[in-house]
């Protein structure tokens, strides 16, 4: 019998922010949904490849969101 790893999934998107000192985007219809990810090293590679992409626009800014956290907040900590 074989044990399935536990998913924990992470969402990396970004956008454009109205002032880089916050954290409110100037259009959310326009956020880039880089994707959904099963671990936290796999989310963090595309994080790091869309925000070197994005270097030279200081207004852009992308995140990384633990969603399993949301999911089962019991498991939070």
């Amino acid at each position: 019998m074989t044990t399935q790893k536990e998913q924990l999934i992470h969402l990396v998107f970004g956008g454009e922010l109205e002032d880089p000192a916050t954290v409110s985007f100037k259009d959310l219809a326009r956020l880039d949904v880089v994707g959904f990810f099963p671990n936290y090293a796999s989310a963090h590679i595309a994080w790091q490849a869309k925000a070197r992409e994005t270097i030279d626009n200081a207004q852009m800014r992308y995140f990384i969101v633990h969603l399993h956290k949301f999911l089962d907040p019991s498991k939070a900590g």
